[in-house]
């Protein structure tokens, strides 16, 4: 089991290899296609048995041709939940508190993440973003192992992948450190992992 402290996630070139394709993929989906495709996944999102608690519910900022989780947050606030976006701080991510047309600062890695001021908050559920998954509930991301081990620490905790249809791929070839997904969301449908 990786555990908090590590720093580093060494992928596995058959999981790199996996995760460019992806990501090419990804980036080749057409703009007008994402941009239609993103509300069914916010209101698929918006339609699951999860959000009962009082939060905090923590999404990203999207980056590249990431689905955008940007209007469930707005919706989330709406109904009353608090916000956080993910940070990191010391080769570890963090929760800070946000509220939709909060500022936002770059966070490194090409992200924008809360001021630095804002207060460090545990997230209940967690929406990630996926370069691939499986119908498992694995996941592919960047490959530094940030979600795996948040989630690792977090303890229970509610997660959700959101991304395209397009993404998915037969078996994320998974090892110790992985985390299964709750959910995962694309524009098709709504998959209940594990």
């Amino acid at each position: 089991m990786t555990t908090p402290s590590d720093t580093h996630v060494t992928s596995s070139p058959r999981k790199a290899a996996l995760r460019s394709a992806a990501l090419d993929r990804r980036d080749a989906l057409d703009i007008d296609s994402r941009l239609e495709w993103d509300p069914e996944i916010t209101a698929q999102v918006l339609a699951l048995p999860v959000w009962k608690g009082p939060g905090p519910v923590s999404a990203y900022w999207p980056m590249r041709s990431e689905a955008d989780p940007r209007p469930i947050l707005e919706a989330l606030h709406e109904r009353g939940l608090p916000l956080c976006l993910p940070a990191i701080v010391e080769k570890r991510m963090i929760f800070r508190r946000w509220a939709p047309y909060e500022a936002i600062v770059p966070g490194g890695f090409g992200t924008l993440v809360p001021a630095p001021t804002e207060p460090e908050v545990k997230p209940a559920i967690l929406i990630v973003p996926l370069a691939a998954f499986d119908r498992r509930g694995y996941r592919i991301g960047y490959g530094k192992g940030y979600y795996d081990r948040a989630l690792a620490e977090l303890g229970p905790t509610i997660s959700i992948g959101i991304g395209y249809a397009a993404q998915e791929i037969e078996a994320v070839p998974d090892e110790a450190h992985d985390r299964r997904l709750d959910w995962i969301v694309t524009e098709r449908e709504t998959i209940r992992c594990g």
